[in-house]
C-alpha cells in the first residue's frame, strides 16, 4: 500500500543514511521499525468484568445524572 508520511529533515536524513549503511530501501526501514515499534508495545489491559445482579431495573423516580439525589437515596435505610 503507498502512503505519505511527514519526516522532519533530520530525521529523514538519518534514515536515509542508515538505510544506505545498511543496505536497505529507506521503505524497508521504515516497514521494521514501525514493526518494532508495535511490536514492543504492552498488550492492551483485559476488561474487567463486571458481576452483575438480577432485579428489577432501576427504580422510580431515581435520576443517574443527580449524584446528590443518588448519594441520598442509596444513605436511606431499606423499606
Amino acid at each position: 500500500m503507498r502512503t505519505t508520511i511527514r519526516l522532519d529533515d533530520a530525521l529523514l536524513r538519518r534514515a536515509k543514511a542508515a538505510a544506505a549503511n545498511s543496505g536497505r530501501s529507506l521503505n524497508d526501514l521504515i516497514a521494521d521499525a514501525l514493526r518494532l515499534s508495535l511490536a514492543s508495545r504492552p498488550a492492551p489491559a483485559r476488561v474487567a468484568e463486571l458481576p452483575v445482579f438480577t432485579g428489577n431495573g432501576l427504580q422510580p423516580g431515581v435520576d443517574l445524572d443527580d449524584n446528590s439525589a443518588l448519594l441520598d437515596l442509596m444513605d436511606r435505610e431499606p423499606g
